[in-house]
């Protein structure tokens, strides 16, 4: 018969097996995505360099330093679309492998972060570029020394680009963090709503880095990221008001059968 430690080692062996076959689906999900794009990758790296171009003045245009610059700029906007697209498959592999390990009450929380994280990010990458990418833009060209023609590298602007989508993404799970936060008991709502005044600086804070250095640009960013803290903060208060309704029930059915005899 085979021994516990035999056992054990099976069980982690198969574990890894299934991480390392998840992993390979996941890479194959992004290569057929980037594949199914890439004959479109010049149109992609237009649609997402159009705040730039439409705002560059008369006679102006983007430019390529590198020679090798048309063909890897979209080449690596694409990859960088295709996993996109992919978050949610790859995420689900994710949440596959993870899932039955996690108790009830645990996967009831875990699925709508797996879903909110998703879309968060989304519309991070969404306000990037339908929103702040034209202030951020005509101001940096607005900005040009007189007698200076504003021509954009192509590869420096992806880089940028892909930096802000990047940031924003990231910025935008503000909720996720707060409530994960809260939900794990590293600290508790009312002790967060007295640190606001110092989360709102710290957004602002943040907001200066990451956007040119004016107020109105700055808040495009810190506005919406104390409104996402102020989720997080909603959606803890509701998941420990919960919690604090469950243990009175739990408490009170373990006090009935006493006050019955």
């Amino acid at each position: 018969m085979a021994s516990a430690e035999d056992e054990k080692e099976l069980t982690l062996i198969d574990h890894l097996i299934e991480l390392r076959d998840r992993i390979l689906k996941s890479i194959v999900a992004v290569v057929v995505l980037f594949f199914a794009l890439f004959a479109f990758s010049n149109d992609i790296y237009t649609y997402v360099a159009d705040p730039l171009i439409s705002v560059l003045p008369e006679g102006s245009s983007m430019i390529a330093i590198d020679p090798t610059s048309p063909f890897f700029a979209p080449f690596k906007l694409t990859f960088y679309v295709a996993f996109l697209l992919a978050a949610p498959y790859v995420l689900y592999q994710l949440w596959s492998f993870i899932a039955p390990g996690l108790y009830k009450n645990e996967k009831q929380v875990a699925i709508p972060l797996f879903i909110s994280s998703v879309l968060l990010f989304y519309a991070g990458i969404a306000f990037a570029r339908y929103v702040l990418f034209g202030f951020v833009f005509g101001f940096f060209v607005s900005m040009a020394p007189e007698g200076v023609l504003v021509t954009p590298d192509i590869s420096s602007f992806l880089s940028f680009a892909l930096t802000i989508f990047l940031a924003f993404g990231v910025a935008f799970e503000i909720p996720v963090a707060v409530f994960l936060c809260i939900w794990a008991g590293l600290t508790d709502p009312d002790s967060l709503a007295e640190k606001r005044p110092y989360i709102i600086v710290a957004n602002f804070t943040i907001a200066m880095f990451l956007t040119p250095a004016d107020p109105f640009t700055q808040s495009i960013l810190a506005i919406p990221m104390c409104l996402l803290f102020e989720l997080g903060l909603l959606a803890g208060r509701y998941v420990r008001k919960q919690e604090e309704l469950k243990e009175k029930e739990d408490n009170k059915d373990q006090q009935q059968p006493i006050s019955d005899k």
